[in-house]
């Protein structure tokens, strides 16, 4: 049997679905509901079920952020997203974090059993991909010629599958950690802090930072504050030492070292030719 839960910040709408759709017909159970992306996220970590129904716009964390934040750890977990939001935009990134269904309010339950059905039936071919692979494993125990070394064309398909929702996951989570970084440069920021605010913990970010920009936390936020202290230079009202402290710099003499290597000359001689 499968497990399932339910993540909307309207009650009506969680207890309507846990108690109006009939969970058996689709091998399933609710283990849980919850009203906000940061109870769906904990909820999942906790319960670990195998299909989710969520809104999108929630308190706090909404929908696709917690989503992202749990690819990594739920690869397999099937996605269904309901939501009043006739955005183009969100449906495009729903689906490209391996949303299954994207539904709108109010929708009929034609529409949510259909998309009931087709998580079912994909986490039924998962694991009948899976009890298959791994009869071939015990089978080829111990071979190790080249015909099977590869893998079957099924898992091959699955990983090349989980491994894009995964990039995409990850290529959002970098978005708005860097969008964090832009509103908020001039106060004092950490890695553990900015990861904190986009639900996924240091070591993650540091890794998707690394990966997917070239650049770790520090050198990302470095560059971040010199592109904005060059902009503050415009003014010759304000002296470098303000604009070291505008952008979060608590040392001018720092300022100064990253700026000359980030942009090969000292912020002064910098302004004097912006000048």
């Amino acid at each position: 049997m499968y497990l399932a839960a339910i993540i909307d910040d309207e009650p009506i709408i969680t207890e309507g679905l846990s108690k109006v759709i009939n969970w058996e017909k689709y091998d399933c159970r609710v283990v849980g509901t919850a009203f906000s992306g940061q109870e769906g996220l904990e909820l999942i970590r906790t319960k670990r079920p195998d299909l989710i129904i969520s809104d999108i716009s929630m308190p706090g964390m909404d929908g696709l952020q917690m989503i992202a934040a749990l690819r990594v750890d739920f690869p397999d977990m099937e996605i269904c997203i309901l939501t009043g939001y006739r955005d183009f935009d969100f449906c495009q990134r729903a689906l490209q974090l391996g949303v299954r269904r994207f539904l709108l309010k109010p929708s009929r339950m034609e529409e949510l059993e259909e998309a009931l059905q087709a998580m079912k039936d994909n986490l039924d071919r998962k694991r009948r991909e899976k009890e298959s692979l791994l009869e071939h494993r015990e089978e080829k125990a111990g071979e190790s010629t080249p015909e099977n070394s590869g893998g079957s064309s099924a898992e091959n398909k699955e990983d090349d599958s989980g491994e894009k929702s995964m990039e995409n996951a990850g290529s959002f989570i970098v978005k708005n950690a860097i969008a964090y970084m832009e509103n908020h440069y001039s106060e004092h920021l950490s890695l553990n802090g900015v990861a904190e605010q986009i639900y996924v913990s240091q070591w993650h970010l540091s890794k998707l930072l690394n990966r997917l920009e070239q650049k770790s936390f520090s050198e990302l936020l470095n560059q971040i504050r010199v592109s904005h202290a060059k902009e503050l230079m415009n003014d010759p009202a304000l002296r470098i030492s303000d604009i070291s402290e505008m952008v979060g710099f608590t040392d001018v003499a720092h300022f100064s070292r990253v700026f000359k290597k980030l942009e090969g000359i000292s912020a002064n001689e910098y302004r004097n030719r912006k000048l």
